[in-house]
């Protein structure tokens, strides 16, 4: 607060008058010890996060595009793509359900289902991401003739990968259950970009080559140290808070809940990345490298949705559990309105210099800028209704969210697949804006068919028809 009190103190008395709603604003949520304050003081952290990581991550990939080329540096975003993409759909959905049965189990004072909870995720996680490995290696020993010779290592190096990644995501989960965002978003989005450039320039310095392998041994060694460090820390906090005992288990329960949320969260990450892999099985490296970096600048948008997602799934739950569908439609609303105006700051700031920030990468990289333009447009539409898909999925319509997001995919697939061909990038930008609208859409219907809450940015979302949460 102190910090607060100074800068309105160095303000003009005009400005700081101007001023005055929001640091009063920023006060009550950096004091209050309301669930509604604690949400947004998670929102503000992971927002924050978000912010840093989208600076480490944009400087990461322009010194990485300048010390590669855009032929090796395409190699390197498309296999980084699998890489997480595979990681992430490995966790079976047990990286979201950790936190709805987190607060379920918390409530109802079940402390060894709990410690049962924690280390099943863990398990989970390891066994699929080792099996999709090995299911990996087994391909490309039989048909490995039939993929591009610049692929084969870096590919091979990805699928040792995989397991680190999936673990990291579980574990991302398990921290944000309990309202521990700096140690849930830090190690992914803070620590583990920084180290694959660190790896990265200290392997040049030894002499290794200006190559996609090289990016892909440096991801490999940072992947492990930051997962298994956070493993490390993240164990530790949780037995003080817990303490050793006994473990109870209900998997057939988890995974009758998280299979629909793997659907879900799995479909929504396809649909994330899609126009990468897309654009990678039908252009050469360097178009991959020429669109990942213009996808890559437009995404600084991104992290405002995604530090809302962050921290609304565990104030969802806990509303869930108090059955108060008068408070989840005020937070909903929130929760939209949080995610929309950041989102149009940040995306028409990106757009000004979007040709500038392009240039970083390389002369050649500055084709993307009309990319950035169309892919706004998508994520736009998107923070519009915010977190629909969390709000759905912790009011337990997760079949519900399935099909939805088996529709966007199938659209989003079906755009690519006919404009990349036809307009080469630029189809790739419209399929990709496209499909977001449209998920957009389907959230906003289905949010309103289900729950009675008109989740839009400019609407009031009280509930037209509450009903207990189910």
């Amino acid at each position: 607060m102190a910090v607060i009190e100074t800068a309105e103190r160095l303000l003009p008395p005009g400005l700081r008058t101007r001023l005055a709603p929001l640091t009063r604003k920023l006060e009550s949520i950096l004091t209050d010890d309301d669930e509604t304050a604690r949400a947004q003081r998670r929102a503000l952290i992971a927002f924050v996060i978000r912010v840093f990581s989208a600076a480490i991550a944009f400087v990461s990939q322009i010194v990485l595009a300048r010390l590669m080329g855009e032929f090796e540096y395409g190699i390197f975003a498309f296999v980084w793509v699998l890489v997480v993409l595979a990681g992430n759909l490995s966790c079976l959905g047990f990286h979201t359900s950790v936190i709805r049965f987190l607060h379920q189990h918390k409530a109802r004072d079940e402390v060894a289902t709990v410690r049962g909870l924690n280390l099943a995720v863990r398990l989970v996680a390891l066994i699929s991401a080792s099996t999709v490995a090995g299911l990996g290696f087994l391909f490309l020993h039989a048909y490995g003739h039939t993929v591009e010779a610049y692929y084969l290592v870096p590919v091979s190096l990805a699928f040792f990968t995989i397991p680190m990644i999936a673990l990291g995501d579980v574990l991302d989960g398990t921290a944000r259950s309990n309202g521990w965002t700096v140690t849930a978003l830090s190690p992914t989005y803070l620590i583990r970009p920084t180290l694959i450039l660190v790896f990265m320039l200290a392997a040049l310095w030894f002499g290794a080559d200006h190559t996609a392998v090289t990016a892909m041994q440096a991801a490999l060694a940072a992947t492990y140290v930051t997962t298994l460090s956070q493993l490390l820390r993240l164990t530790l906090r949780l037995r003080r808070l817990y303490g050793p005992g006994p473990m109870q288990f209900e998997m057939g329960a988890w995974f009758r809940y998280s299979l629909p949320l793997f659907l879900v969260d799995g479909i929504g990450f396809l649909l994330t990345n899609a126009d990468v892999v897309v654009v990678g099985l039908y252009l050469p490296p360097d178009q991959v490298g020429i669109y990942y970096a213009a996808a890559k600048t437009i995404v600084l948008v991104q992290f405002v949705y995604f530090s809302i997602k962050a921290a609304a799934g565990p104030r969802f739950s806990a509303i869930m559990a108090e059955e108060d569908m008068t408070a989840l439609a005020a937070f909903a609303g929130q929760t939209a309105r949080w995610s929309f105006w950041p989102s149009l700051a940040v995306g028409l700031m990106a757009l000004a210099s979007g040709e500038l920030l392009l240039s970083l990468f390389g002369s050649a990289f500055t084709a993307g800028y009309w990319l950035m333009a169309i892919l706004f447009c998508g994520i736009l539409a998107k923070s519009m209704v915010g977190p629909g898909e969390v709000l759905l999925s912790m009011a337990g319509r997760q079949k519900l969210c399935v099909l939805l997001y088996g529709v966007t995919l199938l659209a989003s697939i079906g755009l690519n697949i006919a404009l990349i061909p036809r307009f080469g990038l630029t189809g790739a930008a419209m399929a990709t804006a496209s499909a977001m609208m449209i998920e957009a859409i389907l959230l906003h219907i289905a949010v309103r068919r289900t729950l009675g809450i008109v989740l839009f940015a400019f609407a009031d979302p009280t509930p037209s028809a509450p009903s207990k949460a189910s």
